[in-house]
């Protein structure tokens, strides 16, 4: 029955992708907002709801390790994963405004999170409540931002309603939501079977399976011309996975860190610094390029399963 929930969760994350993406698009159009900062904010926010759900669950239970490894295992996935298949289907454009700003919150609160793993031994309330308040500050700004930067609205796409739009965000974010549970449900049962570690299961299973609603939308976005959307929605999940779950997590029940958080953290930092060149570079993701992340991910994740 386990096998049965896990193929069920991946149509519904690929079908409710497909419907969140076209409405997120509708309604970027419709307001004449870019559709990077629909990426940044409500799609982002929906497809990591599933991540929110875990992490504040193993936080609230004191597994520590599935806590924290979720959020790091998710990040490094969506950074080299995502972002290096969406690269492989479609070149990928990057939007300036995204490497100017987000981007550099997205490195700056990594080099945070390093900070007070190194130096506390993990993320208590009071390191919570300091990426709560810049959780409040950056979405303060996005909003604003999101107010001025208007664009015209493309002729060439399709447009569809607005109640329709809404319609399709509500029901594509609940299947996506419902589809994530799932898998991550199935495939943590299916690991831990195996005799995986919380760790591993926290940096792989859990982490990729939470990651699956970020990495269908992402896909289903890039393959149709939507790669604002789709950069930005792995940006803002990753900025959101770090400054709302994790701080809201840790502020619930502090989260410890075993000394291997240190590791992977560095690598996480590592990656967040490679894509941000790889896309400065040339103001693109090449095939290339996503071909390299995507074989760098392969060759992280055997190192983590041996290192078990």
């Amino acid at each position: 029955m386990v096998y049965i929930w896990l193929i069920l969760g991946f149509v519904c994350l690929v079908g409710g992708a497909n419907f969140f993406v076209e409405g997120a698009s509708g309604v970027a159009r419709k307001l004449n907002v870019p559709s990077v900062v629909i990426g940044l904010t409500i799609v982002a926010f929906g497809t990591s709801a599933p991540e929110a759900a875990v992490s504040i669950d193993a936080a609230l239970k004191g597994s520590n390790a599935i806590a924290l490894n979720n959020v790091i295992g998710s990040n490094v996935f969506n950074l080299l994963a995502v972002v290096g298949i969406c690269g492989i289907i479609n070149a990928m454009p990057v939007d300036r405004m995204l490497l100017k700003f987000d981007y550099l919150v997205n490195i700056a609160i990594t080099v945070i999170m390093l900070g007070f793993i190194l130096f506390t031994g993990g993320i208590g309330r009071i390191e919570g409540a300091i990426f709560l308040l810049i959780f409040v500050i950056y979405m303060i700004y996005t909003v604003k931002t999101a107010l001025k930067e208007k664009v015209k609205e493309e002729e060439n796409k399709k447009k569809i309603s607005m109640p329709l739009a809404i319609v399709y965000i509500a029901g594509g974010l609940a299947l996506v939501v419902f589809g994530g549970d799932k898998v991550v449900e199935s495939a943590s049962e299916i690991a831990i079977m195996f005799g995986m570690s919380e760790t591993l299961v926290g940096l792989t299973i859990v982490a990729i399976g939470t990651s699956l609603p970020e990495l269908v939308t992402s896909i289903v976005a890039s393959s149709k011309g939507e790669n604002g959307l789709a950069l930005g929605n792995v940006i803002g999940s990753n900025i959101f996975n770090i400054i709302f779950i994790l701080a809201f997590s840790s502020v619930l029940n502090p989260i410890g860190a075993a000394a291997v958080a240190v590791y992977d953290t560095l690598f996480l930092l590592f990656a967040t610094l490679m894509v941000y060149i790889l896309a400065k570079n040339d103001g693109e993701i090449s095939k290339k390029e996503g071909f390299a992340m995507v074989l760098i991910y392969v060759i992280y994740t055997i190192f983590i399963i041996i290192r078990q």
